[in-house]
């Protein structure tokens, strides 16, 4: 406590002491006065030993009691203030109401006979908050000797301390992520960027000089994007995957006639034709993200006026197989067509004054082609120039059909090894990168006839690539392991983000539990600082439940043909294995003591969810408000609130 008596109080009562003794000790040794001027004289000093001793006693009571409340009110004025950043450097009302209202239960106005009660808090550069409170304790005793009051005062202060701390942020950046939440301003991935940007603001303005703060994020749909943070030993040179190669061609003969209109000549007339008016094409695109879109002129062309075509047959030849007949036409009146050029339309007037020309009409045999058979099948390819040829998304290394969740066996189920460096020249440790172009599926003649075939085929057809639909290959934002952030670095990174693809939790947590272990791939750069533990924290936040397809290119392949962690013939489904995968590495993530908190933006938890983090790690936000007072409320757990002074 640094609450004192003031020194004048200090010294009149240790004055008082000293004269009494003296004069009891005079007393003592004259045995012939008066025993009645004896007591009168010892009388004085007595009262004011005993009126001092009681002053005192209530002085140090109230000092005590005022310490205890002004080190409440700083406690809670700073639990309120959280992690956020204040600009102007005062006191917010609102932190501030809470501050007072925890002093005044504490020391309330008048208690043990005090008056003049004051409390103040202040906002200290480093963000502690800190306070003075006095009060004056009417003297009873000492009053005779001109004491009338003692003036208390106390001093306490209130610090939201941070060691060195880790933090992996998760992130769904599926398709979904570009909707907008009823009520919120802007998509749900752009207030992710707002509110992430908040929880970065909140952290390094509450951190204390010399301690380290760093952050890693791990965007993640259909797969994640980590090519760029592996050793060039940690991926494979050759790899199989699900493609086709050219296997032999045939000429084959057409079939029917085709008839069509060549060697016009003009004859006589006039014609005007001239583009009358534009407007912009109407965009389409495709649903379920299937196509790149397209455009169509959807405004009718104006009615023809006095439009006529008169043909004659001039002549017909034929040798068996083609006829040629020669006509004669003559045109007249005013005839509209629409036309596109990109994405404008033109809506074109033709204009005809006995407009008089000729051409033949041509029926023939449809010609033969040229037809060239793939075979399709799980081929080897040579992949050493990888980091080149790829965007950085990988399939997985090798794992095994799970059928006892409780009881995985991790020397097979690498995937869900978080920390095992892999082992150059054994494929079944590395990582294999994802090559999309050479990706088909077989017997899938499109994304909607899911009629897969295991076994290798030859055909004709071009069978279907996930590549046609952008959200079967989605590869998000780059991942980054974990390093201080500066602004510009997180606002770089943070515009960055993209949205696309479906939603696999699995390959999220397992990446954001690799980056952060500081026992795993990147121990050298993730172990603690000699003599400064470390804390960690993995944020995992999605917007919506387990959604994988089949027909997706995953971290695992082509699902159905693979196999390699599911087939069509599983007792679980496609889901049901993410999921129970998912569950396996979040619980992985924490036998690391990392702190794993889950989000629900816009989207109900469901209980995988929230088993994963656990009773007060998992939260549901359903707009940006919501999500902002969630990430506000971890980082206030993060941090360590105590008293400072």
């Amino acid at each position: 406590m640094n609450g004192i008596l003031p020194s004048s109080t200090r010294k009149t009562l240790h004055s008082c002491k000293r004269s009494t003794v003296r004069l009891l000790s005079r007393l003592a040794r004259d045995r012939s006065g008066n025993t009645l001027m004896m007591v009168a004289a010892s009388a004085a000093p007595l009262l004011a030993m005993i009126g001092g001793g009681i002053d005192m006693g209530r002085s140090y009571l109230s000092e005590s009691r005022l310490q205890q409340a002004c080190d409440a009110g700083v406690l809670a004025a700073r639990k309120k203030l959280g992690s956020a950043v204040v600009t102007d450097g005062n006191v917010p009302s609102e932190v501030g109401d809470v501050g007072y209202r925890f002093f005044n239960l504490n020391f309330r106005d008048g208690a043990y006979g005090t008056e003049n009660r004051q409390f103040t808090m202040s906002l200290e550069q480093d963000y502690s908050i800190s306070g003075t409170a006095t009060v004056d304790v009417p003297t009873t005793i000492m009053q005779i000797f001109g004491n009338t009051n003692v003036p208390v005062s106390v001093n306490c202060e209130a610090r939201l301390n941070f060691s060195n701390t880790d933090v992996m942020m998760v992130l769904d950046t599926t398709g979904s992520m570009a909707q907008t939440n009823p009520g919120d301003p802007d998509t749900r991935i752009g207030v992710l960027r707002t509110v992430v940007k908040s929880f970065w603001n909140q952290l390094e303005g509450a951190k204390a000089p010399g301690i380290r703060i760093r952050y890693g994020f791990v965007p993640y749909s259909t797969n994640v994007n980590v090519g760029h943070l592996l050793a060039d030993d940690w991926v494979v040179d050759t790899w199989t995957y699900q493609s086709r190669e050219f296997d032999h061609e045939v000429t084959e003969p057409g079939t029917g006639t085709r008839t069509y209109w060549d060697n016009f000549s003009y004859v006589s007339g006039s014609q005007n034709i001239f583009v009358q008016d534009s407007y912009p094409a109407t965009y389409h695109h495709p649903s379920f993200e299937y196509g790149s879109g397209w455009y169509s002129c959807d405004e009718p062309a104006p009615n023809a006026t006095g439009y006529s075509a008169n043909y004659t047959l001039i002549s017909e030849t034929t040798d068996g197989t083609r006829t040629i007949r020669h006509y004669r036409r003559v045109i007249n009146g005013t005839n509209y067509w629409v036309s596109r050029s990109g994405s404008t339309c033109n809506v074109v007037k033709a204009i005809y004054d006995n407009y008089t020309d000729e051409f033949d009409e041509i029926t023939e045999p449809k010609p033969g082609n040229t037809v060239t058979y793939w075979r399709y099948a799980p081929l080897s390819r040579d992949v050493s120039n990888w980091r080149s040829e790829t965007a950085g998304c990988i399939e997985e290394r090798s794992t095994y059909q799970i059928d006892d969740y409780s009881n995985v066996d991790f020397t097979r189920a690498l995937d869900l090894d978080l920390d095992t460096v892999p082992t150059a020249g054994n494929a079944d440790t590395q990582w294999r990168p994802m090559y999309p172009n050479i990706i088909y599926i077989r017997k899938l003649n499109s994304a909607t006839s899911n009629a897969f075939s295991i076994p290798e085929d030859v055909d004709k057809k071009n069978y279907f690539q996930p590549k046609q639909a952008p959200g079967l290959i989605a590869c998000p934002t780059p991942a980054r392991n974990l390093a201080e952030m500066n602004e510009a670095a997180i606002d770089s990174y943070l515009a960055s983000l993209s949205v696309s693809g479906q939603t696999y939790h699995d390959i999220g947590m397992i990446w954001g539990g690799r980056l952060i272990s500081p026992t795993g791939l990147f121990s050298t750069e993730n172990a603690d600082e000699p003599g400064r533990p470390t804390s960690r924290h993995l944020i995992f936040l999605t917007d919506g439940v387990t959604q994988p397809l089949d027909i997706a290119y995953s971290a695992y392949g082509i699902e159905p043909l693979d196999t390699r962690r599911w087939d069509k013939t599983s007792s679980d489904s496609l889901p049901e294995t993410v999921e129970a995968r998912f569950s396996v590495a979040c619980n992985e993530v924490k036998k690391r003591n990392i702190t794993v908190w889950v989000v629900g933006f816009g989207t109900v938890m469901t209980d995988m969810l929230k088993t994963c983090a656990g009773d007060g790690h998992w939260f549901q936000a359903d707009d940006a408000a919501q999500l902002n007072d969630v990430f506000n409320k971890i980082a206030k757990a993060m941090g360590d609130l105590r008293i400072s002074k």
